[in-house]
């Protein structure tokens, strides 16, 4: 059996592994990178177009990241953190256009203004709320407010055109909020990484197996079996540090490793569905990714927005995503895959979770159920006028939610992404959602400074990627003026001003 040696290996060809491997292949080209991917291409998975928000998170339109509590106080400190960490993917973006590693903008990231909308008393006055406390901070100055009928329609005048002034109605504008195509952002990254001479693509490959050998003083590496699944062959891979950035198959993966640091951890599936417009007439009327308010007890990846994106370089027009209930860990996975990562350390976890949530169960249980008819009237609170047969219905991608154990109920539900990381630095995994994508470049920077901690120290590596992420060790949060330097520059390179 031939074996290999790397490294580091990349597991997953999405977002997460290329932004790791485009970080690390700038601060250091000498370093042998191997990616593995068990489909035929890259990035098919949660990276899609049509499997993820295609938002650039960044706060603006997400009522979700500005959580109102019982007392009626809005939180605004995610938004803040979100928003931070959306503009460092945004300036190591630009470096990689500028350098030429990415081509024009326009390949994967296009200005598309970002709304949040509602109607009602009371959500009218939480939306108010909310942007006076974010106006307040210099990441949030541009947002803009309205309930006046006819600025509304300048917004978003498809969604205008059939109502009348009569209704309770409210919106935020951004300008320059962005569209972000990650699945061709995954494969020009990738294909840049491809034209590397240390630096090796492996597609139809899974990963069947991954350990230590007992005596670390003689081997530190991790031994990789992989099995090429058009071929059936087998070979071992030796990787001095590996990434487990495979989406939903990041847990499993990680359960295998059989790190401490793995324990306790489990997986809560949830898939999605897209209504797609179809008339080319109504889609060039929308020019925005305008978000509502979820509903009560929906997971945060079914916040309902009307999303105007870009797919393969044509214009497109989604509503949703619509949750639903499934056993899989990942769209070309198995229904096998919950069951599978049942395991003694995460068993009492899972069991408080499924007692705690079963609003939420039920929940996902009704949005599977659901008639194209029922989906159409979720439709129609955004756009009145909608026609059943422009628009039909299509799976999205598969999330896969952390759960966690907890004295208080044993185990807890998170809605957010998590870096589980050995202690020796020779192993990390992402797990967990949204906002994912959009804070890659920040997540892979993380990742690089737990495991990497050397190297970071080192002044190669730390002038390096000042350079990559100009406001790196700075905070973007505290300092207007360094804010103001970097978007800027950022806004300007990817033409979203």
């Amino acid at each position: 059996m031939k074996t290999l040696e790397t490294d580091v290996l990349l597991v997953g060809g999405g977002i997460m592994s290329a932004t790791l491997g485009m970080l690390l292949q700038q601060l250091d080209p000498t370093l042998s990178i191997t990616m593995v991917e068990q489909l035929p291409e890259v990035a098919l998975e949660s990276s899609d177009a049509l499997n993820n928000a295609g938002t650039g998170h960044a706060g603006y339109c997400e009522l979700n990241y500005t959580p109102q509590a019982d007392d009626g106080n809005i939180n605004i400190q995610r938004a803040l953190e979100i928003n931070a960490a959306f503009e460092a993917s945004l300036q190591f973006w630009s470096h990689l256009v500028n350098t030429g590693a990415l081509p024009a903008p326009m390949h994967f990231i296009n200005k598309t203004p970002h709304l949040s909308f509602v109607w009602g008393d009371k959500d009218v006055a939480f939306l108010k709320q909310r942007v006076e406390l974010l106006k307040q901070h210099h990441l949030f100055a541009d947002m803009q407010y309205s309930e006046d009928f006819k600025q509304l329609q300048t917004w978003m005048p498809l969604m205008m055109a059939s109502r009348n002034d009569n209704t309770k109605l409210a919106a935020s504008y951004v300008a320059h909020g962005s569209d972000v195509d990650f699945g061709a952002l995954t494969r020009q990254m990738v294909a840049h990484l491809n034209k590397q001479k240390n630096f090796k693509l492996l597609t139809n490959t899974q990963v069947k197996n991954l350990n230590k050998v007992k005596n670390r003083a003689k081997d530190n590496n991790w031994h990789i079996k992989l099995v090429d699944l058009s071929t059936k062959h087998t070979q071992t891979i030796k990787a001095k540090f590996v990434f487990l950035g495979a989406g939903g198959g990041a847990l499993p993966l990680l359960q295998k490793a059989d790190i401490d640091e793995s324990k306790g951890y489990g997986g809560f599936p949830v898939s999605g569905q897209w209504l797609i417009c179809k008339n080319p007439e109504i889609i060039k009327q929308h020019d925005a990714k305008v978000y509502g308010k979820a509903a009560l007890g929906a997971p945060p990846m079914s916040v309902p927005h009307l999303d105007t994106r870009m797919i393969d370089g044509k214009p497109a027009l989604l509503f949703g995503p619509f949750a639903g209930f499934t056993t899989k860990f990942l769209k070309a996975g198995s229904k096998l895959d919950l069951a599978k990562s049942v395991k003694a350390n995460n068993f009492k976890a899972l069991l408080g979770v499924g007692k705690h949530n079963l609003d939420l169960t039920k929940y996902l249980m009704k949005e599977a159920t659901q008639t194209h008819e029922q989906r159409m009237n979720a439709l129609r609170n955004f756009l009145p006028d909608a026609v059943n047969v422009d628009w039909v219905l299509e799976d999205a991608g598969q999330r896969v939610q952390i759960i966690k154990n907890c004295n208080k109920k044993w185990g807890k539900l998170e809605f957010g992404t998590e870096i589980v990381a050995s202690k020796d630095g020779t192993l990390a995994a992402l797990l967990g959602a949204s906002p994912g994508a959009s804070v890659s470049v920040q997540a892979m920077i993380d990742v690089i400074e737990r495991c990497f901690a050397e190297q970071m120290q080192s002044k190669a590596w730390a002038d390096k990627i000042c350079t990559l992420v100009p406001s790196y060790g700075q905070s973007l949060i505290n300092d207007a003026t360094l804010l103001k330097q970097v978007r800027n520059n950022t806004l300007s390179t990817l033409n979203l001003q």
